[in-house]
C-alpha cells in the first residue's frame, strides 16, 4: 500500500456577512482555504491529518480530519471524513482523491455545533509533499 500522507489547505472569505466561527465578523459564505499536515496519517481507516491553517474560525488550526476507510493501493481515497474541532464541533464529508494525480474533491455537508449547516465543495490539490490544499466555496 502506498503511504499517502496528505496536508490540506482551506479558507473562507465573505463579503459583509457573518462568517462561520465564533467571530461575528466572519462571513456566512465565501471561499474556504485550509492546509493540513499528516505525520500521523498511516493510510489505514481511522487515521487522521491535522489542520495547519484555515481562514475559517469555525475550523481552527488543530482540528483533525479523520478518514473512515483506508487508502487504495495506489494512494487514492474514496471515503467519508469527519473534521473534529478542538471545541467539539464536527463537520461531515466525503473525499475522493485520485492516487496517480493526488487531486480530487472534498464535499462537506452538515455536522454539529457551529458546523451544523456547513456546506462546502472543495478542490484538493497537492502542495509540497506531503501537503495538500482544500479550496472552494462554502456556506452555512
Amino acid at each position: 500500500m502506498v503511504d499517502w500522507t496528505p496536508i490540506c489547505q482551506s479558507s473562507a472569505q465573505g463579503e459583509g456577512e457573518d462568517r462561520l466561527s465564533m467571530s461575528t465578523s466572519d462571513p456566512r459564505s465565501g471561499i474556504l482555504y485550509v492546509t493540513k499536515e499528516c505525520p500521523e496519517y498511516t493510510g489505514e481507516a481511522g487515521s487522521f491529518c491535522t489542520i495547519a491553517s484555515s481562514n475559517l474560525d469555525a475550523i481552527p488550526i488543530g482540528s483533525k480530519v479523520v478518514y473512515a476507510k483506508a487508502a487504495t493501493d495506489d494512494g487514492g481515497l474514496d471515503t467519508d471524513i469527519v473534521v473534529n474541532t478542538p471545541n467539539g464541533d464536527t463537520a461531515h464529508g466525503h473525499v475522493v482523491l485520485d492516487g496517480a494525480t493526488q487531486t480530487g474533491t472534498v464535499t462537506l455537508a452538515g455536522g454539529t455545533g457551529k458546523l451544523e449547516k456547513l456546506a462546502a465543495d472543495l478542490v484538493v490539490a497537492p502542495l509540497a509533499e506531503p501537503s495538500y490544499s482544500w479550496e472552494g466555496p462554502y456556506s452555512y
